[in-house]
């Protein structure tokens, strides 16, 4: 890689982050747990539909944190521990090995944090959610992302130990994916998010899925994983504009183009075409990244929300796009100072001195909540991406001037 980042300052930013997350236990609030409030279970004329729907929204959107008098508590999140399980097996690849010691008791708390009373390794969210016209999600109730994103971080750690009590777990949940969420009707065929019963096509969740089911057709050989896989990920790549571009789904409330769940397609499309030895994908990915380099970042590094409009700027979209921008570093010169621009920008503008990241800037103000799922595991498995891409390529450099002694 075409070191443009400072190993560092990613490394200092890094480290701070990591202690403020391991002193608060790995659990803190989230933009949507609103409805895990003790006051709303005490007054039970407020748990309907609207109300909560309110609740939630004045929860997020509020520059004040008000959750510790309205009574919500911090929690353990499930996809945030899948997450940074993720983060601390790359600190490892990336020589800091002081971390080796928090590894084998987050996969622990991983698996203690399966859903009950399924006969599948699953995961959910640790408070329930109001959708928008669906009805309510509730508490633990197994999903495909959370589910999706738990299976992923037990294969990074197969992938690096061999441990195969992981690959059970993870080959689990994806058949719990494939026998309870995916459905094909002939004309259409997708995976259910984010409940069973609905027949939706959210891109993203397409893709995130297939793309694990390439990933453990790739260590079991096992083959109904990977037609189901290859077919709606076809699916959901003809669904591309001509620009490039995805909406989040096909329903008509999904018709927004947005900058993480469009990175969650194109690396996902990138792992499909690598675990499922296919180039079917490449001319997809090359459009839809051109359209994410070209439509999502400022000039200064602040990436966009929306592709037509700057703010919200969320913390969100400042990891996958670090993410995404060295995963196709490949295909643009630029990408790797681009990236350096995302995380400076952000470390001047949404960094706290305490050790976390806030969550959102607005176009008049500055939303500080910290919020442990969507803001630091992000950012943390964003940083030590950063951290293993410049340890490895310092490894190749080292490797190629050893090279080039031998040859003199």
């Amino acid at each position: 890689m075409n070191n443009s980042i400072s190993l560092d300052e990613v490394r200092v930013a890094t480290l701070d982050l990591l202690n403020y997350c391991k002193s608060n236990d790995w659990a803190g609030y989230d933009p949507y747990d609103a409805l895990n409030s003790r006051v709303l279970e005490a007054l039970p004329f407020l748990n309907s539909r609207i109300p909560r729907l309110a609740l939630t929204q004045a929860l997020k959107r509020s520059p004040i944190n008000i959750r510790r008098p309205l009574l919500v508590p911090k929690t353990q999140n499930a996809k945030a521990i899948a997450l940074f399980l993720s983060a601390l097996l790359k600190l490892s690849k990336a020589g800091l090995a002081d971390q080796e010691d928090l590894v084998h008791p987050m996969i622990d708390q991983l698996v203690a944090l399966r859903s009950r009373d399924v006969p599948y390794s699953c995961w959910g969210y640790s408070f329930p959610w109001q959708t928008r016209d669906m009805g309510i999600v509730p508490r633990g109730t197994p999903n495909l992302v959370c589910t999706m994103f738990a299976a992923s971080a037990l294969l990074d750690v197969y992938e690096q130990r061999q441990d195969s009590q992981c690959l059970e777990i993870a080959v689990s949940a994806a058949e719990y994916i494939l026998n309870e969420l995916y459905w094909d009707d002939g004309n259409n065929v997708g995976f259910s998010y984010p409940l069973p019963s609905l027949r939706t096509q959210t891109h993203n969740a397409n893709f995130l899925a297939a793309a694990l089911f390439c990933r453990v057709y790739k260590h079991t050989g096992e083959e109904k994983f990977l037609s189901p896989a290859l077919k709606v990920a076809r699916f959901s790549a003809a669904k591309q504009h001509s620009d490039g571009s995805w909406y989040y789904g096909e329903r008509r409330s999904q018709r927004w183009i947005d900058n993480f769940h469009t990175g969650y397609n194109l690396c996902a499309l990138q792992d499909i075409c690598r675990d499922a030895g296919t180039t079917e994908f490449e001319s997809c990915i090359r459009n839809g990244f051109e359209f994410y380099r070209a439509h999502f970042f400022r000039e200064d590094g602040a990436p966009r929300y929306f592709h037509n409009s700057t703010y919200p700027i969320d913390i969100h979209c400042v990891a996958q796009s670090i993410i995404t921008l060295l995963a196709f570093r490949d295909l643009h010169p630029g990408n790797v100072r681009l990236a350096d621009s995302v995380f400076r920008w952000t470390m001047k503008h949404m960094w706290d001195d305490r050790g976390f990241f806030y969550y959102r800037v607005l176009r008049f103000c500055t939303i500080r909540t910290s919020y442990m799922r969507w803001s630091q595991a992000w950012m943390l498995l964003a940083l030590s991406t950063v951290l293993q891409e410049l340890h490895t390529s310092q490894q190749d450099q080292r490797i190629d001037n050893a090279a080039a002694l031998v040859r003199a």
